[in-house]
């Protein structure tokens, strides 16, 4: 098999990111044993079925498509998953000695710039593991949501509205990640006050995410909720512009004679320490 055929079974994005990579081998076949979890994989839920699913297909036809993997950094002769660990798992299940494997040469943003397009294009992460992922190159790798966008394929609003999910509880959170409620569901709890109650409601009610819009905005006419003024457009660009260069929820409060206050929500002492640093850097 070629190199082109294996770019194009593997999707456009990862075709790009392998172009930008040294491929040490072209296909290779390596133990089962050999290869260990990429550490900058995105994904942590595996759907049995599916799996299932998989490991007979691949009883019966063996894997089509390789496993991309590059050296370990931690390990003699051991060779870290990129792209593929779902195959690798189902190959195990289905008894597989050897499998099929392209070597490559990349960096760590590489690695998990992999692990993310694999999983986004082939639709195999929940709405939280995606967010995770960005917030990830945002934190470790500083990337802006306008960069992750652009290699993703997706639109920067989307990058922007996934990653707010990540300011849920995480009771509601863990709705999400097991499919209790969708992400449009958990993009209207985003900032609620009472977005656990309301959450439970929509669950018990089995509520669409229009009529959950419904009760949300029922619950602010009844002012449950405190209903936010029009902002200053000028004001909105430029939250939108810190958010987008940050990765954080930004809030500016201006008062009218131009004094006021600006709020970085951070969750994690990584994010606290990133805005720390930049703000020592530049002052």
């Amino acid at each position: 098999m070629d190199a082109f055929k294996i770019k194009k079974g593997l999707g456009r994005g990862l075709s790009s990111l392998i172009g930008e990579a040294k491929v040490k081998d072209r296909i290779n076949k390596v133990l089962i044993g050999d290869l260990i979890r990429n550490k900058y994989q995105p994904r942590k839920v595996f759907n049995k079925e599916n799996l299932q699913e998989l490991t007979t297909s691949i009883k019966e036809r063996g894997i089509i498509q390789p496993i991309i993997v590059r050296p370990s950094a931690d390990q003699i002769n051991k060779f870290e998953i990129i792209a593929g660990e779902r195959r690798w798992l189902a190959a195990q299940n289905a008894g597989l000695n050897e499998i099929p494997v392209v070597v490559i040469n990349v960096d760590n943003v590489k690695s998990l710039e992999f692990a993310i397009v694999e999983n986004v294009q082939r639709q195999d992460l929940n709405p939280i593991e995606e967010a995770q992922g960005y917030q990830r190159l945002i934190d470790e790798f500083s990337y802006d949501q306008e960069k992750i966008s652009k290699f993703i394929g997706k639109s920067r609003s989307h990058v922007a509205n996934c990653i707010r999910l990540l300011n849920l509880p995480n009771e509601i959170i863990s709705y999400v990640e097991n499919e209790e409620i969708t992400a449009g569901h958990a993009k209207i709890l985003v900032n609620l006050p009472n977005a656990q109650f309301i959450a439970k409601k929509i669950i018990d009610k089995k509520l669409s995410v229009r009529q959950s819009e419904n009760l949300v905005r029922a619950f602010k006419k009844n002012s449950n909720l405190r209903i936010i003024p029009n902002k200053n457009p000028d004001i909105l660009n430029l939250e939108r512009s810190l958010e987008n260069k940050t990765g954080l929820n930004v809030k500016i409060k201006n008062k009218k004679n131009n004094s006021g206050e600006v709020y970085f929500e951070y969750k994690n002492l990584e994010q606290l320490d990133r805005i720390i640093d930049t703000i020592k850097k530049n002052y």
